[in-house]
């Protein structure tokens, strides 16, 4: 009855877990929600009203599929600050970053290929790499991201088998689930293994905007110079994730390519909605935005690897990410962190999400991760020792 694709898609872990922890009591650090007191609602209450007086007629009626030419023009400049230079025409604005990961894979992939992932890796690419029944080869990261030493072993051993991975997938900025970063000389090294093994490089940068210490490296499209990258990104970290806005930089040809799957599947992103965002960011708006933003993740996150540090017990690591929504929290071997969710970590009225989940490989079980940007400040303080309270039931 179901087609192939259907029979092989699965429920989203994260999204089912999430439904344990509706109960009022519980502190949740598992979603990868922004916090809702960043949003500007009084800003947008302004900002929607005059777009509906001035644009209203073109706002309301059907766009183009490839985004607001004004929206695109901004979000050109927004870029150009962090080192890309892209045209236009190279901009396609989607519902969400998970469209771009799914019309990147529509135009790419077809069943059986290959893509090389991160270990872990974004619980969404994994899906949507499934729903394209693509074979996926993990590669372990460190602390400092997708160890190249391990994905030329996997290249080499991919192509003495016959086979070109379609591409790599990475998120190198404050990786969801693991928070951290990939430094320049990975990321020049990355490429350099790309143009060896004549593969694409698929780079999702949701968070990388969101760095409040430390600096910044460069974005894998701006060190590209051979057309190997594609680069997706979104408001919904830096605006509001309700008006589902996200774009993709691609190569033009593979824009092309997008545009015309992307018509059979919505004809457009909702024009009003890119209107406000483009009127918004025309007042110079974002950059304030993030930057408040920022302030607030950076006292969130900084707390929770305070509280981490004074609370867990011994053997337990984690990571200390200099940005984002997330950290990742490694217990000791043989423990299993699904077994400790359901037995220890909700009774104690804390939740988090399984390391698991990110793996497509299913290892990872002695793993977890954390969201810092949702839970309130008093949330933290709280949540942090139920979590360590969970862990040492569990070891007792």
């Amino acid at each position: 009855m179901f087609s192939k694709q259907a029979q092989t898609a699965t429920r989203s872990v994260i999204r089912e877990i999430l439904k344990l922890t509706q109960q009022p009591e519980i502190i949740s650090f598992a979603g990868g929600l922004p916090a809702p007191d960043t949003f500007p609602v009084e800003v947008l209450t302004d900002i929607v009203a005059k777009v509906l007086k001035d644009q209203g007629a073109s706002a309301l009626q059907y766009g183009l599929t490839e985004g607001d030419i004004n929206l695109r023009q901004e979000i050109k400049k927004w870029v150009a600050t962090d080192g890309i230079d892209t045209t236009i025409e190279e901009l396609v604005i989607t519902n969400g970053s998970q469209q771009g990961l799914d019309l990147t894979c529509r135009v790419l992939l077809n069943p059986g290929d290959t893509v090389v992932v991160e270990l872990p890796s974004y619980l969404g690419g994994l899906q949507t790499f499934r729903a394209s029944q693509a074979r996926i080869e993990g590669v372990l990261q460190d602390d400092g991201g997708m160890r190249m030493d391990l994905l030329e072993e996997k290249l080499r051993e991919l192509s003495h088998e016959g086979i070109r991975p379609k591409f790599i997938y990475v998120v190198p900025d404050f990786q969801n689930p693991s928070g951290v970063t990939m430094d320049n000389q990975r990321r020049e090294r990355l490429l350099e293994l790309a143009r060896q093994f004549d593969t694409l490089v698929l780079e999702d940068t949701p968070y990388r905007q969101l760095r409040f210490s430390g600096e910044s490296p460069k974005p894998l499209y701006s060190m590209d110079d051979d057309g190997r990258v594609i680069t997706l990104n979104t408001f919904s970290k830096l605006f509001c994730p309700g008006f589902r806005l996200a774009w993709l930089i691609a190569p033009p040809a593979l824009a092309e390519k997008i545009v015309i799957a992307k018509q059979s599947t919505d004809l457009c992103t909702p024009p009003f909605n890119q209107a406000v965002m483009a009127q918004y960011m025309a007042e110079g708006r974002l950059g304030p935005q993030v930057e408040s933003i920022k302030k607030e993740y950076k006292e969130k996150g900084e707390l929770m690897l305070k509280l981490l540090d004074e609370h867990m017990p011994e053997g337990i690591r984690w990571t200390r990410p200099e940005g984002g929504l997330f950290l990742w929290v490694m217990l000791k071997q043989g423990m299993d962190s699904l077994e400790m969710l359901e037995k220890y970590a909700i009774p104690r009225k804390v939740a988090y999400v399984i390391g698991s989940a990110f793996y497509c490989d299913s290892s990872g079980a002695n793993t977890m991760r954390l969201n810092f940007s949702f839970p309130t400040l008093e949330q933290i303080r709280e949540g942090v020792p139920r979590l360590a309270q969970a862990i040492r039931d569990y070891l007792s």
